[in-house]
């Protein structure tokens, strides 16, 4: 599949939601962030919002939520109108039935991990979800350094995925960039969250053509 860049409006203005969308029409998601202070050291937006930026998005919206209780509140944004919901596997207490009944509703249903949370108990269950969230930045903060040692576990997961002809995306979320998209290409992600390095540039269009054709080069 080709790449797929997703600006994360983590690193937007919040004064100005829609007209940032707006900016990233040539994405093919919009990664919305929704974050607690609980899951997290940070808060963010939360349902109503969602809700209202599904109605002006010109993208789908790519929900990652880092809040406790996914069980509880992720089938909730799925009624907010996101394209995608992806929940962590560190925040739900039964994350194949919460992704069945997200499936459900007609949204794709996303596993995200934490860095220090292995890939490997996950494995056997992957064709219950439609996307991998690889997180290469500890989770709660925009502007961070991409980790290096998450590669290895980009590259597990794609190898399994492919050894099981799965239809299952890889993303990766934390410190993606022209210096960095490349390599998170090669070990297998296909699915690029980038914050900064979208809404950083003066023109987001061209930044977000840069790092799908860089991303693009290194696919295998």
């Amino acid at each position: 599949m080709t790449v797929q860049i997703n600006p994360s409006i983590l690193s937007a203005d919040f004064a100005n939601l829609a007209a940032e969308l707006e900016r990233i029409r040539d994405a093919d998601w919009a990664h919305v962030d929704v974050m607690d202070q609980h899951f997290v050291p940070n808060l963010t937006l939360g349902l109503p919002i969602v809700q209202r930026l599904a109605q002006v998005s010109p993208v789908p919206l790519d929900v990652h939520l880092m809040i406790e209780d996914a069980d509880r509140w992720a089938p909730q944004y799925a009624e907010a109108g996101a394209g995608s919901v992806t929940f962590h596997a560190e925040a739900a207490q039964a994350p194949v039935r919460l992704a069945r009944e997200l499936r459900g509703a007609g949204v794709r249903a996303g596993l995200a991990l934490r860095p220090a949370t292995p890939v490997e108990p996950f494995l056997d269950l992957l064709g219950e979800f439609d996307m991998l969230l690889v997180m290469t930045v500890e989770p709660g903060f925009g502007g961070q350094s991409f980790l290096d040692s998450m590669l290895p576990k980009i590259a597990r997961a794609r190898r399994v995925i492919e050894e099981r002809e799965l239809a299952v995306w890889v993303q990766v979320d934390g410190g993606v960039s022209t210096q960095t998209v490349a390599r998170a290409a090669e070990a297998g992600a296909d699915v690029m969250v980038a914050g900064s390095a979208v809404y950083g540039a003066q023109d987001a269009s061209a930044r977000i053509a840069e790092l799908r054709r860089l991303a693009q080069q290194h696919r295998h």
